[in-house]
């Protein structure tokens, strides 16, 4: 057989290395299709002259693109036989990413433990994108329920790994070259900077944008993501759902991008402490985001520049003026399908 069916729950064994096909060479294409798909309007993502100003070579991909991209590399090897993708762990964002840069990835398998209905796993990954020149664009954990091939398939040792619960500020990487001395507050799109936010505020980022079914593929497609689950109306009709589910990558793109309106210069996310997508998110619903900030970070060295630790939330077909937080039984507000914590750099006054 030529053909590649994918990995299920009895091909992966603790310690087991992948490397993942193929390698990409990101555009600017990949920038302005990502922008027609979410909407993304951060400043320094943006613009080339903006980014300049502040010792950049030019404008970078979005952070959240370069997730997807490396996340993508992964489905093949991963999560082609996938229920679900769970959450995600002590994610770091290393070297920018520019137009020419060409990544690729391969992951490691850190956990294995088959589920009490044995047709199904979950398999822990700690997957790394590179650039050209070999340094890392992004470390991250994953964990994804996977089906087994044949339930009699004998279970393995489980192994658990110990996930830590954020990324330390000394492992946040600042982009080399920032200096934030020429930063417009009026080009960038907010006068509010660092300073003016403090732990425990919630902002409601205000604006809805409704999940297209061609657009949720081709945001997919984008990304070399080949889950079928996302795809293959005909194969997921017999399914618990009978439809296609929207990849949780789309919908982290969309809470980020809605965010701007909030958080504007919040113009790097340095590193995602955990996150998990809480139920499915389909075409037809509406995504709303708000955000609540966790902690201020001052880092080390810099006073032009300090860090916000932000959980954003977003809702389908729920206006988030009122920031439901869980539902009656002390679960996730049933309207809620993505919680994110992430830590992103921002200027200081």
């Amino acid at each position: 057989m030529k053909t590649a069916r994918g990995n299920f729950f009895e091909d992966f064994s603790a310690g087991q290395v992948l490397r993942h096909a193929t390698q990409r060479t990101a555009t600017a294409g990949d920038q302005a299709l990502y922008t027609a798909l979410t909407g993304t309007r951060f400043a320094v993502q943006s613009s080339d002259t903006f980014a300049r100003a502040l010792g950049l070579p030019g404008a970078p991909l979005d952070d959240v693109l370069v997730f997807n991209m490396v996340f993508g590399k992964t489905v093949p090897d991963i999560s082609l036989n996938a229920v679900a993708n769970l959450g995600y762990a002590s994610c770091v964002f290393g070297a920018p990413v520019y137009p020419g840069d060409t990544l690729g990835a391969s992951s490691t398998v850190i956990g294995l433990k088959e589920n009490s209905n044995g047709k199904t796993g979950v398999v822990t990954v700690r997957s790394t994108g590179v650039n050209q020149d070999g340094a890392s664009v992004l470390d991250y954990i994953r964990w994804v329920m996977v089906n087994k091939r044949d339930p009699a398939a004998p279970a393995p040792d489980p192994v658990t790994p110990d996930l830590p619960d954020s990324v330390p500020a000394e492992a946040l990487t600042v982009p080399p070259g920032l200096d934030l001395s020429n930063y417009d507050t009026d080009l960038a799109g907010s006068a509010h900077l660092w300073d003016d936010y403090e732990a425990g505020e919630c902002i409601d980022h205000a604006d809805g944008m409704t999940l297209e079914e061609a657009e949720h593929q081709m945001a997919t497609r984008l990304y070399q993501n080949t889950a079928r689950v996302h795809f293959d109306l005909h194969g997921v009709k017999g399914g618990r759902f009978g439809r296609r589910i929207v990849y949780g990558g789309h919908i982290i793109s969309l809470a980020r991008a809605l965010s701007f309106n909030g958080l504007a210069n919040a113009f790097y996310i340095a590193a995602i402490n955990g996150g998990r997508h809480t139920a499915p998110s389909f075409a037809g619903d509406t995504i709303y985001a708000w955000s609540e900030v966790v902690e201020k970070i001052a880092l080390p060295g810099r006073s032009d520049l300090g860090a916000l630790r932000l959980r954003t939330r977003a809702a389908k077909d729920h206006p988030c003026a009122d920031f439901p937080r869980q539902g009656a039984d002390g679960k996730p507000h049933p309207a809620v399908v993505l919680e994110l914590d992430y830590t992103v750099l921002m200027p200081r006054r």
